[in-house]
């Protein structure tokens, strides 16, 4: 991908006369800083719950009702293939269409489904027996395992049968905060599908329609457009939108309202987390300034994004949270923010006054994050939000998100 033109979001399909995703290279990419992360520590191995862990590890996945029920789980030795358990036929499905996993480390696996099967019924007993038989195997026992979530029932069972655990999820977090040139790809095709969505929306946004229809709209579009999984989407009008509720109701959307969104929805499992906000036929002056504002500090902190920059910095470009209505900063958190993107909605950094300022990190070429800016309205119920999503590439970030957000669009003007 040529450093001198803008990030490709080339369409879903792979075809002959174009380079688009590699998805032998991405997966070797994904391995490769798992395995880095591993031998980066003390950890004799991952032993992974965490479902874009899983994914990052053993290109797999399973969404929807079975993906997070803490069934399913992914081991990874210093020297050994990735090794998996599965929710039962999938790991037989493994077997036939996941080539680059070695067939008889594909392997079903049931834990309890969170609890609704006890851990009396003696699961979680045999399935730490079998792990510590593989760590044996691997010249691995008594070295410490790294976990990244866990249910406290397979916590004490893996201690009870006298193994010692560590946390794998810092260097997880650590391996996947840099992406490559395939994971930025799929970033970048995410963020098109939303653009379009944006477009859907704001020629349906007009009084009458009702917050959950635009949901509908929204995710109908997006799982035609080939998403995989419509996580959240947020849309918020009206009195509602001051202070932020962070979810969608049945209000029905009136004239003059201000209404914002934001799409949560991932692409062969890379995410978008992507706000925009509209005037429904004409907007106020106070609305218009709260959008002016929230604007400059979006501008503010893209400006500031390159190499070398500490996140203190651009969490200092943005309002403290006595300076928009909130006690402190815990009770404003996610409202000037920023955060990594990529198999997860959260990644590193997370940018905010309530850590960033006291533990800066480094921005680094390589990282994909989200940048948020909200500003109350003087009229007391509105309020604008903003989302910009960037790469930080050698010459500073690149937008991702390209549905016009610089003046605030006013859907269907009278």
């Amino acid at each position: 991908m040529s450093t001198l033109r803008p990030i490709p979001a080339p369409g879903h399909n792979a075809v002959d006369f174009e380079e688009r995703v590699d998805y032998d290279r991405l997966r070797a990419y994904r391995i490769g800083r798992a395995r880095a992360a591993l031998e980066s520590g003390e950890c004799g191995a991952f032993l992974l719950f965490d479902s874009y862990n899983i994914r990052y590890t053993t290109q797999t996945w399973i969404g929807g009702a079975l993906g997070d029920k803490m069934t399913r789980y992914a081991l990874l030795t210093r020297d050994g293939e990735p090794m998996l358990w599965d929710f039962g036929s999938a790991a037989r499905h493994h077997k036939l269409y996941a080539p680059w996993l070695d067939p008889d480390n594909c392997r079903a696996g049931m834990l309890g489904l969170r609890g609704a099967i006890s851990p009396s019924a003696g699961l979680m007993v045999s399935a730490v027996a079998e792990i510590k038989d593989v760590l044996a195997q691997a010249g691995l026992a008594g070295a410490p395992v790294g976990v990244d979530i866990v249910e406290p029932p397979f916590l004490f069972e893996m201690r009870r049968q006298g193994l010692t655990v560590v946390d794998a999820q810092q260097l997880m977090l650590d391996a996947r905060q840099f992406k490559s040139v395939d994971e930025i790809i799929l970033l970048s095709q995410a963020a098109a599908m939303v653009d379009g969505v944006y477009q859907d929306i704001v020629e349906a946004l007009k009084p009458g329609v009702r917050e959950n229809e635009i949901v509908a709209l929204a995710a109908k579009r997006l799982y035609e457009m080939g998403s995989d999984q419509v996580e959240a989407i947020n849309a918020v009008s009206g009195e509602r939108c001051n202070p932020h509720p962070h979810n969608f109701s049945d209000r029905l959307i009136r004239p003059g309202d201000q209404a914002f969104f934001d799409i949560i929805q991932s692409y062969n499992g890379y995410r978008t987390c992507y706000y925009r906000t509209f005037g429904v036929g004409s907007a106020t002056d106070a609305q218009r300034d709260a959008y002016r504002r929230a604007r400059e500090w979006m501008d503010a902190a893209i400006h500031l994004v390159k190499p070398g920059v500490g996140t203190d910095e651009i969490a200092l470009g943005w309002p403290a949270a006595t300076d928009f209505g909130f006690a402190d900063e815990m009770a404003a958190f996610g409202l000037q923010f920023g955060h990594g993107l990529g198999l997860g909605l959260h990644e590193r950094p997370i940018i905010s006054r309530l850590n960033s300022l006291d533990h800066p990190t480094e921005i680094q070429t390589g990282m994909v994050f989200a940048l948020e800016t909200y500003c109350p309205a003087t009229d007391g119920f509105s309020a604008a939000r903003i989302e910009e999503e960037v790469v930080v590439t050698d010459r500073g970030a690149e937008v991702l998100t390209r549905f016009p957000a610089q003046d605030l669009f006013i859907a269907n003007p009278y």
